[in-house]
Parts: C-alpha cells; sequence; structure tokens
C-alpha cells in the first residue's frame, strides 16, 4: 500500500516519536470519539490514543465487536477533531493472518494515525492468546509493513495475558522481550497488577519505552510510574467508562427517585458549547 503522507501528519508523527524518545512519562489518554478528543486536546494533553471499548460501547456494541472499517471511521474523527498525534487501538489487527493484520497498520496510518497497537489476543474465547511462535511472527510483519511508511509509524506490541486469565509475568516478558527485538518500537502488557510487576517489566524490555494501563485494579501516580522507570501512560476504557457511568447513574436517579439532582454537578451548557467551537 502506498500511503500518502501530508506534512500535518508528518509533523505529528516527529513530535509523537520525540515524546518517546526523551527522558520521563506523559500521559496518552483514549478518548472514544471526536467530542472527547477536543476536551482532552483542551487540557494541553500531547497525545491521544483510541479505545476499542470506548468506542464500542458508543456504537451499542461490545469490546471486539467492532469491524476494521468503523475504527477506522473512528480514527479520521478523532484525527480530524484535533492537531495532536493520534494512535490506533487495532485489537488483533482485525486478522489472524500476519500479513493481513499488518495492513490494517497500514490502513491507520492511511486515515492519519501516527501510531498504532497490535495484540497477541486472538478474540476467541477457547483459545484467546496466539502461541509464541506466531504472536512473534505477527509482531514481525507488522514492523516490516510500517517501515515501509514515509515518516515514523509508533508500533506498540501488546501481550495481553494478564487481560484473559492468565497472569503468567514470565510467559508475558518473555512475548514483551520478543517484540522488542522482532522491533515493536514500544511494549505494553495491560492489566499488571502490582509496581513490582511494571518494574519488571521495564527492566527485562529496556531500553526501549514501556506503555501502563491504568485502569482498573493498578493504582499508582503518574509521578510513582515515572520512578519506575514508565514512558507512557494510558487510560484505557476508563475515561469512557467514567462517563458512561455518570450518565447512567443520572438516569438511574430520574428513574428511581424522580429527582434531577444530578444536575448540580454537571459541566454548564455554556462551558461544554465552548470545547466545540472552531
Amino acid at each position: 500500500m502506498n500511503v500518502q503522507v501530508s506534512q500535518q501528519q508528518l509533523l505529528k508523527a516527529q513530535a509523537f516519536k520525540a515524546l518517546h524518545d526523551r527522558q520521563g512519562s506523559f500521559v496518552i489518554p483514549n478518548p472514544w470519539d471526536a467530542g472527547s478528543a477536543k476536551m482532552l486536546a483542551s487540557l494541553g494533553y500531547q497525545a491521544l490514543a483510541t479505545t476499542s471499548a470506548g468506542y464500542a460501547f458508543s456504537q451499542g456494541k461490545v469490546d471486539g465487536a467492532l469491524s476494521l472499517d468503523e475504527t477506522l471511521a473512528n480514527v479520521r474523527a478523532i484525527v480530524a477533531a484535533t492537531d495532536l498525534p493520534v494512535a490506533v487501538d487495532l485489537e488483533n489487527g482485525f486478522a489472524d493472518d500476519p500479513l493481513e493484520s499488518a495492513q490494517s497498520l497500514l490502513h491507520a496510518a492511511e486515515a492519519g494515525a501516527v501510531g498504532g497497537s497490535i495484540e497477541d489476543a486472538t478474540g476467541r474465547p477457547g483459545a484467546p492468546i496466539y502461541c509464541f511462535e506466531h504472536a512473534v511472527a505477527r509482531i514481525e510483519v507488522a514492523v516490516a509493513a510500517v517501515r515501509t511508511l514515509p515518516f515514523p509509524f509508533i508500533l506498540t506490541a501488546r501481550a495481553e495475558n494478564y487481560l484473559h486469565g492468565n497472569p503468567d509475568l514470565d510467559d508475558t516478558i518473555r512475548r514483551l522481550q520478543a517484540f522488542a527485538a522482532a522491533g515493536a518500537d514500544v511494549l505494553y502488557a495491560p492489566g499488571l497488577r502490582s509496581a513490582e510487576e511494571v518494574r519488571a517489566v521495564v527492566q527485562a524490555v529496556a531500553p526501549k519505552p514501556v506503555n501502563v494501563l491504568m485502569s482498573g485494579g493498578l493504582k499508582l501516580t503518574v509521578q510513582q510510574l515515572e520512578e519506575l522507570g514508565v514512558r507512557r501512560i494510558s487510560t484505557g476504557s476508563a475515561l469512557a467508562l467514567a462517563a458512561f457511568g455518570e450518565f447512567f447513574r443520572a438516569a438511574e436517579e430520574i428513574q428511581q427517585s424522580g429527582s434531577f439532582g444530578f444536575t448540580s454537578q454537571s459541566m454548564p451548557y455554556a462551558r461544554a458549547n465552548q470545547f466545540f467551537k472552531d
């Protein structure tokens, strides 16, 4: 695929790479649509990453039910909404085959993204994780594909053991080290449960950058993660779940008590409207 790149996308790619090359940590929050992307950009974040779960929920679907076309449409909307670099949650690349999965990365780049992730989860409950050899082959082919792009595309390789009932740190580290050796730019094991596990992953793949997911059980601050050597911190579906949670509680209050107390905590209309003015 011959992906054409604009000067704006090139500058975004260079800025995104620089975030990973510098010392210290940065937070890359996960908007689920163009509106949430605009709000995050207004707060001064330096980059954004999509959330497959957050977008799926907003479309009335379970996580994992989106198509590649739906994902790319959301990418285009988020890329158009702000001037920030955008990375894409591409799940397993929407294919088992390494070549097909790698093509999804190129489609994401064509949609305006400057980074993307490929995971070793199959999407099949009976066999949720690809075997080691196939998982590594998929990253090798993905690396080869993104290196054909005319800009630095940051490829994140994900080891999904912890999200699928197999909290095996040794196997997770083995996979991340193999992904690093295959050329992945960032390593990511969502679901880590403690500072000790985070430190072990960071040390195992150093000097490659590590992304840590701050959603669910792990309770660490940005400063603590930086002290552990984490380069990138993402929120996954946490912000979407926070928004959906407040929406549900407000609707539940009306239904159960007939009251509208939630409005006292709502963002004022004028302030919300201001986010979306050109």
